[in-house]
């Protein structure tokens, strides 16, 4: 295998691949090869995201799932955010206003 060389890399380049290498317990050749292959991956497919044809067919039976549960008021909800509920009307209003003044 070729050896890779960077020259003139930028000092704060070189510490993200160092740090990136660290946290994934990578030799720097190591990350520099994974870094290398992904983003070739990443810039041929203009950054879009392709998926395998085993992983197509089970993302879209996962969400014809969860395309069929029902609406009720408990498991369906999740994740949806609605309104917030109005405040009680027979509460004092603790809100801050301008109406008292020290002077």
């Amino acid at each position: 295998m070729t050896d890779i060389v960077l020259r003139d890399i930028d000092p704060l380049l070189a510490e993200r691949i160092k740090r990136l290498g660290d946290a994934r317990g990578w030799s720097v050749h190591d990350t520099l090869l994974r870094v290398l292959e992904q983003g070739l991956h990443a810039c041929e497919g203009h950054g879009a995201v392709h998926f395998e044809d085993s992983e197509t067919g089970a993302l879209e039976a996962a969400i014809a799932a969860m395309e069929q549960v029902p609406s009720d008021p408990g498991f369906a909800l999740i994740g949806r955010a609605g309104a917030p509920p109005a405040p009680p009307e027979d509460e004092p209003d603790q809100s801050i206003s301008a109406r008292f003044s020290l002077e």
